[in-house]
C-alpha cells in the first residue's frame, strides 16, 4: 500500500507542480474558502455517521430489552 491509489510515486517537484496549477485555477483568496467548506462538509458527513451508528444501538437496546421481557 506504498502507492497511492492513482496517483504512483509522487515527488517534491510533482506535488509543487500539483500546488501551482492549484493556486493559478482557484486563486490565493478562494483556497481557505474551499478548504473551510471541504472541512465543513466532512464534519456534517461524521456527525451523519455518528447519528446513523446511535439510532441503530437504541434500535439493539430497543430489542433486546423486549425480547427478554418475553
Amino acid at each position: 500500500m506504498t502507492d497511492l491509489l492513482f496517483l504512483g510515486n509522487l515527488g517534491t517537484g510533482e506535488i509543487v507542480i500539483i500546488a501551482i496549477v492549484v493556486l493559478l485555477l482557484f486563486g490565493g483568496k478562494k483556497i481557505p474558502e474551499l478548504m473551510k467548506g471541504i472541512g465543513k462538509g466532512v464534519r456534517n458527513f461524521k456527525d451523519g455517521v455518528k447519528g446513523i451508528e446511535d439510532d441503530i444501538k437504541i434500535d439493539d437496546t430497543t430489542t433486546n430489552n423486549t425480547d427478554s421481557e418475553k
